[in-house]
């Protein structure tokens, strides 16, 4: 099975997004790897390296994407974030 990918748009100096950044990490390392199958893959992009992005999402900053979607922008609601992650490794197992 694919893994889920987690991304955290972000640019320099933006402090909501070393908040969001935290909050990943931290969601991250309480989500349980149930097998090599179904894991997340983790990545994070600065709107400033891609004008589509930036145009996009400029004024949401930071923006968590789960297999592209968008999740959340400005607090990242780490409830929400494990319960969204939990959700799609389980449909993806």
């Amino acid at each position: 099975m694919p893994a889920i990918q987690l991304t955290l748009l972000s640019k320099p100096g933006c402090h909501l997004c070393d908040d969001a950044r935290q909050v990943v990490a931290d969601v991250l390392a309480t989500i349980p790897q149930r097998d090599s199958s179904a894991s997340v893959d983790f990545d994070e992009k600065s709107i400033l390296d891609d004008p589509e992005l930036f145009d996009e999402y400029v004024e949401e900053i930071p923006v968590v994407l789960i297999n592209g979607r968008v999740h959340t922008i400005w607090r990242v609601d780490p409830a929400r974030l494990t319960n969204a992650l939990t959700t799609e490794l389980e449909e993806s197992a």
